[in-house]
């Protein structure tokens, strides 16, 4: 289903994307490759009716976990872009579990509670018990080693933690309030969910997030919210900016 509204915040007025571009940007996927190829579809028919020169997309992380197939949307995102479209690939708080479960199996149990079983699986991994025990997590930190492609850690490894267009700021989960840009921690930039989406402050751009999720997508002075739970809801959502229009796609 394709789907736009035109919705600005009440108590700010609307920043402005950079002169001749439109950016969508793609909230969390969470292992439905099937929603991100749908909205793929959606983007390139949307794109096609535009006249902006530059077409960018932006992806908010949290692309494995929780659906069943972390492995492919992996695999699309990096041998599959949207042609004649710019892309930024920031990194979620999922990829970066995955990561430190690679380094340690002490986070097994977390990860694992996350959706991780999930990815576990998409990989080839025997499932684990929910409930696993410490040797277990190590046993499947090391089949999961020997299982993912090494060009997939390095590009989970290498994504960024945050992009800005013009009067928005792209990140996966937020910002801390009364920190600048630059002193920002990278665990809040993952993590961080009540204090910055519950603070009602001038980030000095527009912030376009995902990890907290919600029924629509949450406009707000100074932030929006696109995470609207596709691994559960079937609902992968695009946040459409152009001048000071907001739109958007949904599967």
């Amino acid at each position: 289903m394709k789907t736009f509204s035109r919705q600005r915040g009440n108590a700010a007025p609307a920043p402005s994307g950079p002169p001749g571009s439109r950016i969508y940007a793609i909230g969390d996927v969470h292992g439905r490759l099937d929603l991100l190829e749908r909205l793929h579809d959606l983007i390139r028919a949307d794109a096609a009716e535009s006249d902006a020169a530059r077409k960018v997309v932006v992806y908010l992380g949290d692309y494995i976990d929780r659906g069943p197939e972390s492995k492919g949307v992996v695999e699309l995102l990096m041998n599959r872009p949207l042609a004649g479209f710019e892309r930024v690939l920031l990194k979620g708080n999922h990829e970066a579990i995955l990561l430190e479960f690679l380094e340690g199996a002490e986070v097994g149990a977390q990860w694992c509670a996350y959706g991780g079983l999930q990815t576990l699986e998409s990989y080839g991994v025997r499932p684990l018990p929910m409930r696993g025990q410490p040797a277990e997590f190590a046993a499947a930190r090391v089949a999961l080693a020997g299982k993912i492609p090494p060009a997939h850690v390095e590009f989970l490894r290498g994504l960024p933690l945050t992009h800005a267009e013009g009067g928005y700021l792209f990140v996966h989960a937020g910002l801390r309030p009364g920190v600048g840009l630059a002193e920002q921690d990278e665990h809040d930039l993952l993590w961080i969910r009540d204090e910055f989406l519950q603070a009602d402050v001038d980030f000095g751009a527009c912030v376009v997030h995902g990890h907290s999720i919600a029924e629509a997508p949450e406009i707000r002075p100074h932030r929006i919210g696109i995470d609207t739970g596709a691994f559960a809801t079937g609902k992968l959502t695009a946040l459409v900016l152009e001048g000071e229009s907001r739109e958007f796609l949904q599967t």
